[in-house]
């Protein structure tokens, strides 16, 4: 995990630059009608200045320079100090106003990842998360993301917070914005996830790096970032730019069959639908088409049909048989019992010991 949040020094008052003009004045006996006068200015404006109701404008600042000896660019930087320190209280009022809308957001987990600000007020965290979506109020957020979320409440099934999955999506955002990738290639990914299913024989630490820079090289970055509260997802894709597509894995039940099932899902979703869906993938819920052909494509592709239907149909199937037939296809031993308890050829309590269960880089960082 990475720092995220940086503290800041933010004073708790400003000094108007017509206070320090005021000083100034008093201290070289000089009127204000007269310093009025030397620089061309009537004496209203000049008491407003003084009196902090009135700003100085660069114009303002070379005259000063000309009369009192003090440079322009002392008055003009004392005047951008306070217009901003202004600028933030006024802010922090409006920031209040926002603490319960980010109560909506799992505010305890993203502070634990180092996303916003932990052991801080209310204010600070809502600020925080404003900052963490690179939006400033909740209707930029809306704006940004409630696209996202609309996508996500289609089904009336759904029972994670959208928000908390807006979430987990900015998060891989984030970590995807990291990745240099080459411009997709359609050709060089369909090729790269024969390379990846290869792989799956392997542990986490040693295919994790290769499937990462495969993907990358095929023009798509791939983030595992672990769920969430009130997140039930196991996957999402979408589209980052014309020649930049992002897999996210939440790592949910990291069994192996799980796992590479989810990769080649989401892959599918890159290779066959278009730049312009967002897949965001609940594992209790798929109702669409897409779906259901995406779940064609991963199920297909780490095991062949033709080979599947083949030891499916066997009365008896022992677990040398399953090694057997893992091995003649050179995949994990525990996609092919996946496979067969999905389809309800074994019971879920028979062979789990074939299963493996990963631990990622990014599960030991939380």
């Amino acid at each position: 995990m990475s720092a995220k949040v940086r503290e800041a020094f933010s004073p708790d008052y400003s000094v108007h630059p017509g206070e320090i003009l005021g000083e100034t004045l008093q201290a070289r006996s000089i009127s204000q009608a007269e310093f009025a006068s030397r620089c061309g200015l009537s004496e209203k404006h000049v008491s407003q200045i003084v009196n902090g109701k009135a700003s100085i404008s660069s114009e303002t600042a070379l005259a000063f320079e000309r009369v009192l000896g003090v440079r322009a660019s002392l008055w003009m930087n004392l005047e951008s100090r306070h217009r901003l320190f202004i600028a933030r209280r006024q802010e922090g009022e409006r920031i209040a106003s926002y603490v319960d809308w980010a109560r909506e957001f799992p505010l305890r987990e993203l502070a634990k990842r180092g996303w916003i600000p932990s052991d801080a007020s209310g204010e600070q965290k809502a600020q925080g998360l404003l900052g963490f979506f690179g939006v400033t109020s909740p209707e930029a957020w809306e704006k940004q993301y409630g696209s996202l979320v609309v996508a996500y409440r289609k089904s009336p099934k759904l029972k994670a917070s959208p928000k908390a999955v807006a979430a987990w999506l900015r998060i891989g955002d984030l970590r995807a914005s990291e990745i240099e990738t080459k411009p997709f290639d359609r050709t060089a990914f369909r090729s790269s996830l024969d390379e990846i299913r290869s792989l799956t024989n392997l542990k986490a630490s040693s295919f994790e790096p290769q499937m990462k820079r495969l993907c990358a090289d095929a023009g798509v970055a791939l983030v595992f970032v672990p769920e969430l509260p009130k997140t039930r997802l196991s996957g999402a894709t979408r589209w980052l730019s014309a020649e930049k597509a992002l897999i996210i894995q939440s790592l949910r039940h990291c069994k192996d069959d799980h796992f590479w099932f989810t990769f080649f899902h989401e892959a599918a979703h890159v290779l066959l639908h278009g730049k312009r869906d967002v897949f965001i993938d609940d594992e209790d819920v798929a109702e669409s088409a897409k779906e259901d052909e995406a779940n064609g494509f991963a199920a297909s592709h780490l095991i062949p049909e033709a080979e599947y239907r083949d030891l499916a149909s066997e009365k008896a199937i022992s677990r040398a048989r399953v090694r057997a037939f893992a091995k003649r296809l050179g995949i994990a031993p525990g996609i092919v019992v996946g496979r067969l308890q999905h389809d309800r050829v074994i019971p879920f309590d028979w062979m789990n010991d074939l299963k493996r269960t990963f631990t990622f880089a990014e599960e030991r960082d939380i």
